[in-house]
C-alpha cells in the first residue's frame, strides 16, 4: 500500500495593523502591538513546525510583515488578498491534495470562511482574531479523507 496523502494547513490572520491612510488598504503596516503579536505566534510556530514548510501571503504589507516574523522566505499570492474567496485560497494551496505544511497569512472574513468550509463543510462567518492561527490537518484514511482541527490559538494566550 502506498503512502497516504497528508496536509497541514495553517491559517494565520495578519496581526494588528494601522488604519488605512489615503484609502490604500494594501499599504497598512503592523502596529507595535501587531509586531509583538506576530513575534509571539512565530516563536510558537518555530517550536512546532516541521523542517520544511511553505508560507503564502497576500500582497498586503500587514500580511507580509506578519509572515516576516517567521521567515523571509514566503511567496506573495494575489489570490490571498483582502476580499478573496475561500475557494481561491483552497486552490492556491491545492487543498487537500497538496502535501506537507502550508501557512497562509491572510485576512478576514476569508480565513474564517476557509476554516468553516474545511471543518463544517460550508462557508460561514467564523472569526479568526488578529494575529491568531488555526492549524487544520488532512489525512487520507481507509474510509476516505479526514479533516481535523489541531489547534486554534490567539496571540494573547502565547
Amino acid at each position: 500500500m502506498g503512502k497516504r496523502a497528508a496536509m497541514n494547513l495553517i491559517l494565520w490572520r495578519h496581526a494588528e495593523a494601522e488604519e488605512a491612510e489615503g484609502g490604500n488598504d494594501l499599504a497598512r503596516a503592523l502596529t507595535a502591538k501587531g509586531q509583538r503579536q506576530s513575534k509571539r505566534v512565530a516563536a510558537w510556530l518555530e517550536a512546532r513546525l516541521p523542517e520544511r514548510y511553505k508560507v503564502l501571503c497576500s500582497r498586503a504589507r500587514r500580511s507580509q510583515d506578519t509572515a516576516r516574523a517567521l521567515t523571509d522566505r514566503f511567496k506573495v499570492d494575489p489570490n490571498l488578498d483582502p476580499g478573496a474567496s475561500y475557494a481561491s485560497v483552497l486552490a492556491a494551496v491545492d487543498w487537500p491534495h497538496g502535501a506537507g505544511t502550508v501557512i497562509v497569512v491572510g485576512h478576514q472574513p476569508t480565513l474564517g470562511a476557509v476554516a468553516s468550509m474545511l471543518l463544517a463543510g460550508e462557508p460561514a462567518d467564523w472569526t479568526i482574531r488578529k494575529g491568531a492561527l488555526w492549524w487544520i490537518a488532512y489525512r487520507e484514511r481507509d474510509t476516505g479523507g479526514e479533516t481535523s482541527l489541531r489547534v486554534a490559538v490567539p496571540p494573547d494566550l502565547l
